[in-house]
């Protein structure tokens, strides 16, 4: 009952853009921070960005700053990924997150995660 759903991802050329979105169902996730992951084909799993419940705390890993920008609504219960310039290195299955706290989102386990979205990135 209670589950993050993500939507958005697809094909894109490089440099294009594209825009995720998870939506949270079967309560309300306001007071959690909410983040987003991606796993590229025989890869571990990496963080991609978090943002605090609030909105105040934003961390990006290094390789997505400038290019990806997280937001969300709390009043829809979603969080997006807006991601630009878009490089073959970001292709992945992207997944979100949500956790009651928002530090160490990156190494911890997290409480709830959705079921993917793939991106693939390619001329």
């Amino acid at each position: 009952q209670v589950r993050l759903v993500e939507s958005g991802g697809g094909l894109v050329q490089p440099g294009g853009s594209l825009r995720l979105s998870c939506v949270a169902s079967g309560r309300t996730f306001s007071t959690y921070a909410k983040g987003w992951f991606r796993q590229a084909p025989g890869k571990e799993r990496e963080f991609v960005a978090v943002i605090s419940w609030n909105g105040g705390q934003i961390y990006y890993t290094d390789s997505v700053k400038g290019r990806f920008t997280i937001t969300r609504d709390n009043a829809k219960n979603t969080v997006d990924l807006q991601m630009s310039s878009l490089k073959p290195e970001d292709t992945a299955v992207y997944y979100c997150a949500a956790d009651a706290a928002v530090i160490d989102f990156a190494g911890r386990d997290l409480e709830l995660w959705g079921q993917g979205t793939l991106v693939t990135v390619s001329s």
